[in-house]
């Protein structure tokens, strides 16, 4: 009598958990993936168009899938390269990555505590 209620509420505990992990915005790094995979696609081919290295582009938007990138940088060079197409220059500077501003921010506040410490450190001359 008992096994049936457990396995009920067993069954009930696992689509809990995945309701409750997308609540809390945690999703499965396999999907995440597929759904950023077009995305890098789409910047490696934007990448390549502009004369941008694969190295470049890689540092540039480190949070997107490698692979992604290189198939992208790789479909837009074959185009380019048979229908004799010439490297667009951009016009803007290449993007931040997600997180820099904040990373930024600290420094700056940090390298003004320094600097704000090496000014009281520094005995005044009379």
């Amino acid at each position: 009598m008992n096994k049936p209620i457990f396995l009920i509420l067993f069954a009930l505990g696992l689509t809990a958990c995945d309701q409750v992990g997308q609540k809390l915005g945690l999703e499965d790094p396999a999907k995440k993936e597929a759904r950023m995979e077009p995305e890098a696609k789409a910047v490696g081919s934007a990448c390549r168009q502009s004369g941008r290295a694969i190295e470049d582009c890689y540092s540039i938007y480190g949070w997107l899938p490698k692979a992604g990138i290189y198939a992208g940088w790789r479909e837009m060079d074959e185009y380019m390269r048979e229908n004799k197409l010439e490297t667009i220059v951009p016009q803007l500077p290449p993007p931040e990555a997600p997180g820099s501003k904040k990373k930024k921010a600290v420094q700056q506040a940090a390298s003004e505590t320094e600097a704000k410490v090496d000014t009281e450190k520094k005995p005044e001359k009379h």
